[in-house]
């Protein structure tokens, strides 16, 4: 009895053996000689096209078939306008995926004006960072301090109803009282920085504190920025005297709609393929983030473009999806409302 259990386990292993190798050889075949786009929500020049292009050179070595792989930029409206595309245009068959802007995870729940796609239903391949951000002024400008956003308040640009640079400012005002005026229609952080050097906008109500340190250390050594406000869940080491955002929070309801809105933070260059792509080619996709992480090239790249990378894996980020998606309703309809451009 044993020797036929023995058996038929042996049998029952060679042959998911051989439909695991089978699958492997097919996405190779697959891939082999082809080429892979990386859709980008966003400009060129910025961070999350930073991140793509350092992804782009490393991702194919470990993707069976090697396909080559190339960063194509589509802004718009926060990466609405690529994620539709890439939900409802580009092929469905693992040679399209993105790097889109965090708000995407929350279009659905925040109900974004233009979205045609489920958040819930994409699928999300890793993560390449998490990061806290600032609300800076230029030097020329006349807020010095925290306060000032409550009376004095800024003028700031926005790159889109789900873009950072738009819905943090609008958030704030909604549950701390700043008074933020919102410039929208920019196209991403290189126009902003543009815009606030030439005395265009006051200031950026949301960028990124690795990005800032990295790309732009000179506008720190040169006192050409005041650091006003941290936008996170906890202070950054090196910013023990710049306030939390949460400080100012005055109810445990606007703590809350402020704590599920800097949950996105932790996901701050999210990675995606659309519903539809096929199972095996998902999964050597996700498997080929995972690999291409720890890699020694892959980490030393980025260091060099100005990138601090915290890659996290597709499954990761779904557990983060599924708290957004489990989110009370009238919690969520308080950060929609926080959101929403004014009519």
């Amino acid at each position: 009895m044993f020797s036929q259990i023995l058996t038929t386990v042996l049998a029952s292993s060679a042959l998911l053996g051989a439909s695991v190798s089978a699958q492997a050889d097919s996405v190779s075949d697959f891939y082999a000689g082809k080429t892979i786009t990386v859709i980008v929500g966003s400009e060129s020049g910025g961070g999350y096209d930073t991140n793509a292009r350092v992804l782009s050179r490393h991702l194919g070595r470990y993707l069976p078939g090697h396909p080559q792989i190339i960063v194509q930029n589509m802004p718009g409206a926060g990466s609405i306008v690529a994620t539709n595309y890439l939900v409802n245009v580009a092929p469905k068959d693992g040679t399209f995926i993105g790097l889109v802007q965090r708000g995407m995870l929350m279009a659905k729940l925040t109900q974004q004006a233009g979205i045609k796609f489920d958040p819930e239903k994409i699928n999300w391949l890793g993560n390449m960072s998490s990061e806290a951000s600032l609300v800076i002024a230029w030097h020329t400008s006349p807020q010095t301090k925290a306060e000032d956003l409550f009376t004095t308040g800024m003028v700031v640009g926005g790159a889109g109803p789900t873009a950072d640079t738009e819905s943090t400012p609008r958030v704030l005002n909604a549950t701390i009282g700043t008074k933020f005026k919102v410039i929208t229609g920019y196209k991403g952080s290189s126009s902003l920085l543009i815009a606030v050097e030439n005395g265009e906008l006051q200031g950026i109500a949301d960028w990124a504190w690795p990005n800032i340190k990295s790309r732009r250390p000179d506008f720190l050594r040169d006192k050409k920025i005041k650091l006003l406000m941290q936008i996170g869940l906890e202070k950054e080491p090196d910013l023990p005297d710049v306030p939390l955002a949460l400080d100012f929070a005055k109810t445990p309801e606007d703590r809350k709609v402020l704590e599920l809105y800097f949950a996105q933070k932790n996901v701050a260059r999210p990675l995606m393929a659309a519903p539809g792509v096929p199972a095996e080619r998902l999964a050597a996709l996700r498997t080929a983030f995972e690999q291409m992480s720890p890699d020694k090239d892959f980490l030393e790249d980025a260091k060099k473009s100005g990138l601090d990378v915290e890659p996290m894996t597709g499954a990761a980020v779904d557990k983060i999806m599924q708290l957004i998606a489990s989110t009370p309703d009238h919690i969520g309809k308080r950060l929609a409302d926080a959101m929403a451009p004014p009519k």
